[in-house]
């Protein structure tokens, strides 16, 4: 049994279930998480957890013990929420400070656990400043030492750099997750920006419609996605319709190479390939040819769209300081049989 133990949870508004059956075990000091688009249910099975929404059905664990129907503040544990939520008239270090209070921590411990908490995230030097007076990491950094003071089994992180601009927030994906990994906090955040699960997480759940869908490391998740939808919705992902032959699928009469595990020639396939797998060469040289319909400068790598018999393809390169392909040039696709994947159509029956 894991440290946190989610069993069959459950949350119906009427008649429509928000969150279905979600089972899941969290070892201690794991960094989970909850991934899928606005509306899976993610951020309804966090505040599950927290306490913060009812279980229709279902048993939450932690530690062995059940928790199912304690109230928040009986559970223990460190929120982030994604507005961060610091009291505006209090300094850092009250704001901090607070949870010990309300837990009636001796004022010198409880000095002491502030003065860690902010040297923890770097911001002992802020402690007399106010919410106001801060940037938007910084703010972040206090929601994470409040939530951490406590000592808390278990830390929630609800969105917690959605209100950072793009660079901030990628800064603070690592600085989060070293934080993380200092203290050895069991750890379960939700998101919908598959760059952050991806980078932070142990492990990542993807959910949809209310269930989940895949477990797995994030590496695993990414080359080996369970459904269409995890392939489409974790990173992006080719997908071209043909006919399955020995060494690869069939379209317009060419056999693009690829991997089929279990499928039988000439049954209805689907081959998946990730754009940064693919090579481009002189036409002719490749798999497959085709003309660039777009091209677009990404900073670190190029993204292309080429159009293909097989139809539109887009392709990542990494920018090698040269400036390649333009639009409307010819140019073959390549890519190895090992880099590409094919599976039955979604929603096709085995034989």
């Amino acid at each position: 049994m894991g440290f946190l133990t989610l069993e069959g949870l459950t949350r119906l508004y009427g008649d429509v279930a928000a969150v279905s059956d979600v089972s899941l075990s969290v070892a201690k000091g794991e960094f989970v998480s909850l991934l899928g688009p606005s509306g899976c249910g993610k951020t309804t099975t966090l505040q599950m957890i927290a306490g913060l929404v009812e279980p229709t059905s279902g048993r939450i664990t932690l530690d062995g013990r059940d928790i199912t129907h304690e109230k928040p503040d009986r559970r223990g544990l460190g929120i982030v929420f994604q507005s961060y939520a610091l009291f505006p008239h209090m300094t850092v270090a009250q704001n901090v400070s607070f949870g010990l209070e309300m837990r009636r921590v001796a004022r010198a411990e409880r000095e002491a656990r502030v003065r860690q908490a902010l040297a923890l995230v770097q911001l002992a030097a802020l402690a007399d400043r106010y919410p106001r007076q801060l940037s938007g990491g910084q703010r972040q950094r206090v929601a994470v030492a409040r939530a951490l003071v406590i000592d808390p089994p278990v830390l929630l992180l609800d969105e917690p750099l959605s209100n950072l601009d793009a660079k901030l927030r990628e800064e603070m994906q690592f600085e989060l997750r070293g934080i993380q990994q200092r203290v050895g906090t069991t750890t379960i955040m939700v998101t919908h920006d598959q760059g952050e699960a991806l980078s932070m997480s142990d492990r990542v759940v993807v959910m949809e419609q209310g269930h989940i869908v895949q477990v797995d490391a994030p590496y695993r998740l990414y080359e080996s996605p369970a459904t269409s939808f995890i392939s489409a919705f974790v990173g992006k992902m080719n997908r071209l319709s043909g006919v399955w032959r020995p060494g690869g699928v069939e379209i317009g009469g060419r056999l693009l190479p690829c991997n089929g595990a279990g499928l039988s020639e000439g049954a209805a396939a689907v081959l998946a390939i990730r754009p940064e797998k693919i090579g481009l060469k002189a036409p002719g040289a490749g798999v497959l040819d085709g003309r660039v319909k777009g091209r677009f400068f990404l900073g670190s790598a190029w993204f292309f769209t080429v159009e293909t018999p097989a139809g539109l393809i887009g392709v990542s390169l990494p920018n090698a300081g040269e400036e390649p392909a333009r639009e409307g040039d010819a140019v073959g696709l390549d890519w190895s049989s090992t880099s590409a994947k094919a599976a039955k159509p979604e929603g096709a029956q085995g034989a």
